[in-house]
């Protein structure tokens, strides 16, 4: 298969401080993974260096093919990166359809396909991104990400802090996305219990390195690998 994403020997962190030690991970397109590891593992700090908001001390990048170690943020945006990082980021002084059009890039993730896949949006169009609640703001920075038809979707802990019904609606939006649309996807989560039941790969991280790597499915069935690296004796998805 085509590789989407390749990772070699990557070396980044935060200032002097080095978090990715020696990191390489390949990530085949229409593939999706579950970056998993205790807080403070580096996974918030692998999917900010793939956006290149971080410190690169050495390594290389690459997106479908392409080196994009020396690209600025907005030129791996342009090359086919959507991000979706915890703070969400959305335009809350604009409406959610100027949230999505002000963004969107050619492709066959149009607003209105946005608008059909939650349809909560749809009934809030009008609405600013401050009118929204925590749950609807994440629904917009996903939908944001769509828009601009990237060939690779990063999500930062997409699920944290919503309520439970929120949380269904979003894992049955990203399982859409994930098996149906096949795009490229790495989502990032401390537990493992719901997203394993959508990717397809899993990652674990500890101390910037991986320390394990499985599809999703076969990590399902080693409650003594998420105990030992995760805390937890089972993978079911709620």
């Amino acid at each position: 298969m085509t590789e989407a994403l390749r990772i070699e020997h990557l070396r980044a962190g935060y200032g002097e401080a080095v978090v990715l030690p020696d990191l390489s991970l390949i990530l085949e397109q229409g593939r999706s993974l579950a970056l998993l590891g205790r807080n403070g593992m580096g996974k918030t700090t692998l999917v900010n260096t793939i956006v290149g908001v971080t410190r690169r001390f050495s390594g290389k990048i690459f997106l479908g093919g392409k080196d994009i170690t020396a690209l600025r943020p907005d030129q791996r945006a342009a090359a086919g990166i959507g991000w979706v990082p915890q703070e969400r980021n959305i335009f809350k002084s604009l409406t959610v359809t100027e949230n999505l059009t002000a963004v969107a890039m050619p492709g066959t993730w149009t607003p209105e396909r946005v608008f059909q896949m939650f349809p909560r949006l749809a009934e809030r169009r009008g609405n600013l991104g401050s009118q929204l609640s925590g749950g609807e703001q994440q629904m917009l920075a996903v939908g944001r990400a769509l828009v601009l038809n990237p060939k690779l979707l990063l999500l930062d802990e997409p699920l944290e802090g919503l309520a439970p019904i929120i949380v269904d609606e979003l894992l049955a939006a990203l399982q859409r996305i994930i098996t149906e649309e096949k795009l490229t996807a790495i989502l990032v989560e401390q537990s493992p219990q719901k997203i394993l039941g959508v990717t397809g790969r899993a990652a674990i991280l500890e101390r910037g390195t991986i320390v394990h790597e499985s599809e999703s499915s076969e990590l399902r069935r080693q409650p003594e690998v998420l105990e030992r690296y995760l805390g937890v004796g089972k993978a079911k998805r709620a």
